[in-house]
């Protein structure tokens, strides 16, 4: 949203009203789908200080730098379970849901995939400015972006998998880390006690300011099964 704001506010500069449009955009009522963006780009066009090439342009470009921006709609239950889950399921087809014939000792909910004889808790999150107070769409950040962001990875119970997926989500790329458990649960990022009273669990914040400690960490999608491997032997080792 950054890059379409800077290109349509150098475009409005071009206008002969420029100081009167600015104002009204002020006082301007939207009602969707009629909308600020809507209105600029339809002046813009009737006033001949944007081709339709052009726009066709702005258009292609703006996709491509939000083609994952849909994710940012999920409520934060689906996001997290059902998404996480299937976004992992379509890189290694052959991770498994947990179960008590694949793992005798499984309970319900202790974590969210199997592969190999490796109990995996995949934690997924989007990067969102930090503050924003704007619904999840519209403060969703691009990789690029300078803005503050937050992503708290909740619920980290390090005793009771293997090894950690983490997903993180901006609005043009989505990244990926795999760390042991023992690795996350050391981190000095981790803090234990996420609630009063859970014993064993804690949460992990990933900021703008603190995001490059976990670079050895991150790896591509088509290396994921093999890193998934490769920390479980780091723990086992």
């Amino acid at each position: 949203m950054e890059h379409l704001k800077k290109e349509l506010d150098m475009l409005v500069s071009k206008l002969p009203n420029e100081e009167e449009f600015r104002v009204k955009l002020v006082t301007l009522q939207s009602a969707y789908p009629f909308n600020e963006y809507e209105y600029i780009i339809s002046t813009l066009l009737g006033l001949d200080t944007l081709t339709l090439e052009h726009y066709y342009g702005l258009r292609d470009r703006y996709i491509e730098r939000n083609c994952f921006l849909h994710i940012f709609d999920l409520t934060s239950r689906r996001f997290g379970d059902t998404w996480a889950y299937g976004q992992i399921k379509s890189i290694i087809p052959e991770i498994r849901k947990p179960s008590r014939d694949l793992d005798s000792t499984y309970q319900s909910g202790e974590y969210d995939a199997f592969l190999d004889g490796i109990r995996i808790e995949i934690k997924s999150s989007r990067a969102v400015d930090f503050n924003s107070a704007a619904s999840m769409p519209e403060k969703a950040l691009a990789s690029d972006s300078e803005k503050r962001f937050l992503m708290n990875f909740q619920q980290i119970k390090g005793d009771l998998c293997d090894v950690f997926v983490w997903i993180a989500v901006w609005r043009d790329v989505i990244r990926y880390w795999v760390l042991s458990s023992q690795e996350v649960v050391t981190s000095p990022h981790y803090s234990k006690g996420q609630h009063r009273g859970n014993v064993g669990e804690g949460q992990l914040h990933v900021r703008d300011d603190n995001i490059h400690d976990f670079d050895g960490f991150e790896v591509k999608p088509n290396r994921l099964a093999e890193e998934i491997r490769s920390a479980y032997a780091r723990l086992s080792g």
